[in-house]
């Protein structure tokens, strides 16, 4: 599983890319409007839900399978929901937005958890959990904050969980790279397999 998760590093760098994009064009264009944000929101979670996946079918990012490709449904159906329907209420945008973001925030502390005995580094996994967790629970406590202050909040969390994602991927292609000079493939039984 070690060698899976390493080789398909990019899975979860695609991810972080695109959370960070996500944040940034909040951020560019605060006085965007709710039809926009719910127009962008919809590609992200489009686009992060294929990704899932793909690591779910390819094994990627650390995540179960099972769980990957819930989490890439539950994405892809979010996405294509918020682009079939852009009139939704600012409101249920938001409270859509934040059960997402616990539910995935939740996945990612669980492979981080499953993960701990496989790689050195898995806090940063579960930190970017933690981040998606918080920012979830945050839209549920204050949804009737201003337009404004919710997208500058989103797109400060979409960078901070976007930029820990690509530090949790650069980390596994790190830990990849240095395994596979040292012919080490994984663990199976508590026994070292070598090449």
């Amino acid at each position: 599983m070690f060698d899976v998760i390493t080789r398909n590093w990019w899975v979860l760098a695609l991810r972080g890319a695109f959370a960070v994009l996500f944040g940034v064009v909040a951020w560019i264009w605060p006085g965007i409007t709710v039809w926009a944000l719910v127009l962008l929101f919809g590609a992200y979670a489009l686009v992060d839900g294929v990704f899932s996946l793909v690591g779910a079918f390819t094994g990627g990012s650390g995540q179960s399978r099972g769980w990957m490709a819930v989490s890439g449904i539950a994405g892809i159906v979010l996405g294509v929901m918020a682009l079939a329907w852009p009139g939704v209420t600012g409101l249920v945008l938001l409270m859509l937005i934040a059960a997402w973001a616990v539910v995935t925030g939740i996945m990612e502390i669980v492979a981080a958890i499953a993960l701990r005995k496989e790689i050195e580094g898995e806090w940063l996994y579960a930190l970017t959990g933690a981040v998606s967790v918080l920012f979830g629970v945050l839209l549920f406590v204050w949804p009737a904050s201003g337009a404004l202050a919710v997208i500058w909040m989103i797109g400060f969390f979409a960078i901070l969980f976007g930029a820990l994602m690509l530090g949790a991927a650069f980390r596994l292609r790190k830990l990849g790279k240095e395994t596979e000079g040292r012919g080490y493939r994984g663990t199976e039984g508590g026994a070292t397999i070598a090449h």
